[in-house]
């Protein structure tokens, strides 16, 4: 019978959850582990007959373990980077096709614009290598009549010829050159940021500095979802979600002492959110790129985007500027420094 592999196991994820919530580090966290060895086993003393190698032993085991799944997690992320990495080049590659393809169409219509528009005619020469005048003005004549007779038949035609009114729904598409939705998700103001895979969605709501797990009021409901402070009296969020979860999939962390995390699972799999919850303003779900939604997992610039985003919301909830207005008032402070002859006491900035 082979060994049992536990590198992955995720059955037990439920209980860690509930000891980080409680613990609030990594480091109580590891003292809850560590304390139960030493407490309840013979861990750091090692079998009978061990000796006084049982403490040494045991550092050398969890340095394995440790070591082990160090190099599952680098191997892991080199994956990403990699998908990652192949997503960008598939892109670029496909942007310069495009961009190839527009700039021969292009050059296809400044070409067709520089030809003459002209009619074709043929003149006959004669067996003395003379022209025939009578033979000319006859099919200058013909010329003419087919000409007025093209003419007579487009007027005639008019209505039918006339270009049917664009459909509204395809020149809104070809219009929209608006980017993905960052993380697939986006942004509730004044509530949370928010990100999603197929089977995930990935709610980040800001909350005050050093707030703690039983400071927190969370209901998840298959359908509803309910979130507050307890030293406040009005809610976070209180609304129906857009669509279904798995409640006993479904669970939250607080991070950073800042950070309220819910993490949701879909019970489809197979569709994207254009929202979290049904009041929400929607995203469009035919610009979604499968990427990873985890903060830890984006790209550098997407993080970059929602941490932005977290740290304005967060700000926004204690009535401090956002990160943009912070540098709109550091010019402005500057600019007074560097003008102390100027009187700022009646000016207005809009910010």
């Amino acid at each position: 019978m082979s060994k049992p592999d536990f590198t992955n196991d995720d059955r037990f994820d439920g209980l860690y959850v509930n000891i980080a919530n409680q613990t609030q580090g990594i480091e109580p966290l590891l003292d809850t582990v560590f304390s139960f060895l030493r407490r309840k086993s013979d861990f750091f003393n090692g079998p009978p007959g061990s000796g006084e190698n049982g403490t040494e032993n045991a550092i050398n085991t969890v340095n394995a373990v440790l070591q082990k799944h160090a190099d599952i997690y680098l191997k892991d992320k080199k994956k990403k980077e990699d998908e990652i990495a192949k997503r960008e080049e598939i892109k670029r590659k496909k942007k310069e096709k495009e961009e190839a393809a527009a700039a021969k169409k292009k050059q296809e219509m400044e070409m067709k614009k520089k030809q003459p528009e002209e009619e074709d005619g043929i003149i006959e020469l004669d067996a003395d290598g003379g022209f025939d005048i009578s033979q000319a003005a006859e099919d200058t004549t013909k010329s003419s009549a087919k000409v007025e007779e093209k003419k007579s038949e487009a007027a005639s035609s008019n209505d039918i010829c006339k270009p049917a009114p664009p459909n509204k729904d395809d020149e809104d598409e070809e219009e929209d050159d608006t980017p993905p939705p960052v993380g697939n998700g986006g942004t509730v103001y004044g509530k949370y940021v928010w990100t999603q895979t197929l089977q995930e969605l990935i709610i980040n709501i800001p909350l005050p500095d050093n707030t703690r797990g039983k400071d927190v009021n969370v209901t998840m409901k298959k359908n509803h979802l309910k979130v507050g402070l307890k030293n406040q009296k009005d809610l976070i969020v209180n609304d129906d979600l857009t669509n279904t979860i798995i409640v006993d999939d479904s669970f939250w962390t607080i991070e950073d002492g800042n950070r309220l995390v819910l993490t949701f699972t879909k019970l489809n799999q197979m569709e994207w959110w254009p929202s979290v919850c049904k009041s929400d303003p929607k995203i469009n779900i035919q610009k979604v790129q499968p990427e990873n939604s985890q903060l830890s997992d984006l790209d550098g610039e997407t993080r970059q985007t929602v941490e932005k985003m977290m740290y304005d919301q967060r700000q926004k909830a204690m009535g401090l500027p956002t990160a943009d207005e912070q540098k709109k008032n550091d010019i402005l402070e500057k600019f007074k420094a560097q003008h102390p002859e100027m009187d700022f006491s009646n000016c207005k900035v809009n910010m």
